[in-house]
């Protein structure tokens, strides 16, 4: 597993980073582990020749997996970053984050 440090130098070049916390690195690392493992047996379903309704149940589990992971990325993101840099003045995050909820809501 990467250190702390390690995640946060991935790219120097031009793109912002996010320092996490163990705590938070291993809850989303865990989750997407768990859908990872879902889209995994979706393809499995299709591949043994699952019947469709049995297939669409769980491609839905999958989505509300990835779905709940969003809100929790989302939450930690606002409460971290937006509201640091709101405190800071830099009022062009609330512009990033609108254009962010736009993207999700399609």
């Amino acid at each position: 597993m990467e250190s702390e440090k390690g995640r946060e130098e991935s790219c120097q070049c031009c793109h912002k980073t996010k320092e996490r916390t163990e705590k938070e690195y291993k809850d989303l690392i865990h989750r997407l582990n768990r859908i990872e493992g879902q889209i995994r047996g979706i393809r499995g379903m299709v591949e043994k020749d699952a019947y469709c309704p049995e297939i669409l149940v769980q491609v839905a589990a999958a989505n509300a997996a990835l779905n709940s992971f969003n809100k929790v990325l989302l939450a930690s993101h606002i409460r971290t970053c937006v509201a640091r840099d709101i405190r800071d003045g830099k009022e062009e995050t609330i512009d990033e984050l609108v254009a962010t909820l736009q993207k999700l809501m399609k």
